[in-house]
């Protein structure tokens, strides 16, 4: 089969495997292949309603491995990593906004706006231009995606369940 370099390894990647995963009853969160150092790593990050256990993480990767040996998507050696997103997730697309609706969320921002480079606050959406809309405490905030270094939802440790 013909290699696939760069987003176009990724793209490879998901079409490959998304039948998988999903047959198992999991969904791909995200998906990476990145070079750090001498190594390159796929990093795929898979999530369910019921949460995310490492048994899950094995069940996949043994279910993708010889899917991704097939296909052959990527030309040089890699390591391949499946994970959890974790209790708090990157936020880096679409899907990712809207999945975190009514959670708590951090977003940096490359300069500031409004007087402020960091918003906390819980996360109502998107609206219809992609820009997110987040309450911080003090009414909506609409916040353009571009201007937007890092997102990410937070977690209140110290809540009482």
């Amino acid at each position: 089969m013909a290699k696939h370099s760069g987003g176009s390894v990724v793209a490879a990647v998901r079409a490959a495997i998304t039948p998988v995963v999903e047959s198992l009853g999991y969904s791909i969160w995200d998906l990476e292949y990145v070079k750090e150092g001498a190594d390159y790593f796929l990093r795929i990050t898979i999530d369910s309603p019921n949460g995310i256990t490492i048994d899950d993480c094995e069940t996949v990767h043994r279910a993708i491995d010889p899917v991704l040996d097939d296909a052959d998507p990527i030309e040089s050696a890699y390591h391949l990593e499946v994970s959890s997103p974790g209790i708090e997730r990157d936020l880096r697309t679409d899907e990712h906004f809207v999945a975190s609706v009514g959670e708590k969320a951090e977003l940096r921002l490359f300069a500031p706006l409004d007087g402020a480079k960091v918003y906390v606050g819980t996360l109502l959406g998107l609206d219809e231009d992609g820009n997110v809309l987040l309450d911080a405490g003090n009414g909506e905030k609409c916040i353009p995606r571009s201007a937007i270094s890092a997102a990410r939802t937070l977690f209140d440790f110290d809540a009482e369940n």
